[in-house]
């Protein structure tokens, strides 16, 4: 059985349960905002189904849905079809990465997948692959919570070379913001583009992509750098 419950509306950049508009307006004082709760309701599409939305996150939705919703665990999150690569440094920022990767922190088996492109149009090619890597899990579990970040050329599902497992690439620091007016006279800031890949090398996300291969990443929580411990340790003792 498959259960989806995506949010109720598109939400952009939205890393964990941050909520991020495109386009920031600056005030001089931010009045107190209650967060408010979340309610799911089922779509009506004119038959029983699965398929359900919730007025909260990406992160959100997986929340409820695996701590409360659902009446059992599930066997494995799918987060996406995201519109638009989350490759690199998009992985800290992204909503589609978070969503999966609550569902890994709460001990299920996540795929965040995403189709790379500006203007995409091949989204029954992710929705397919995605499909192949479910059946995967269930034919052969793999034996412990994963998280997988999958990257998906935007193409017919006949012009895919194949898949490669990777490791994250970098991307170039992104573009500036664009400062502007309101027709009220506000000053408004659009956040600039995503910077374009500086490390693209052999095995990288954005270089298998490149050449029609979806990427498999698999990631990890863990943020600590472990090779600057003991140099953060020495600074922290210097007089």
């Amino acid at each position: 059985m498959v259960t989806t419950l995506p949010g109720s509306r598109h939400w952009q950049q939205n890393s964990a349960r941050s909520l991020i508009s495109r386009s920031l307006r600056q005030r001089a004082t931010a009045a107190a905002r209650a967060i408010p709760s979340l309610l799911i309701a089922r779509c009506n599409c004119g038959a029983p189904n699965g398929f359900y939305y919730v007025n909260g996150t990406p992160t959100d939705c997986v929340h409820l849905a695996v701590t409360g919703m659902l009446d059992h665990l599930p066997d494995i999150v799918v987060s996406g079809v995201n519109h638009g690569a989350n490759m690199g440094d998009d992985t800290i920022y992204s909503g589609t990465v978070a969503a999966a990767t609550e569902g890994f922190l709460l001990g299920v088996p996540a795929i965040a997948v995403s189709l790379v492109g500006r203007q995409v149009t091949h989204f029954a090619t992710a929705a397919r692959v995605a499909r192949q890597l479910v059946e995967r899990f269930q034919a052969q579990p793999f034996g412990a919570p994963v998280l997988l970040n999958v990257n998906v050329p935007d193409m017919p599902f006949e012009q895919l070379q194949g898949m490669r497992i990777t490791r994250l690439g970098r991307r170039h620091r992104a573009e500036p913001v664009i400062r502007a007016s309101n027709p009220r006279g506000e000053t408004i800031y659009w956040v600039g583009a995503a910077g374009e890949a500086a490390d693209a090398g052999e095995g990288t996300d954005f270089n298998v992509v490149a050449k029609g291969f979806v990427s498999i990443t698999p990631l990890q929580i863990d943020l600590t750098h472990t090779a600057q411990i003991a140099g953060v340790a020495n600074w922290l003792q210097q007089t």
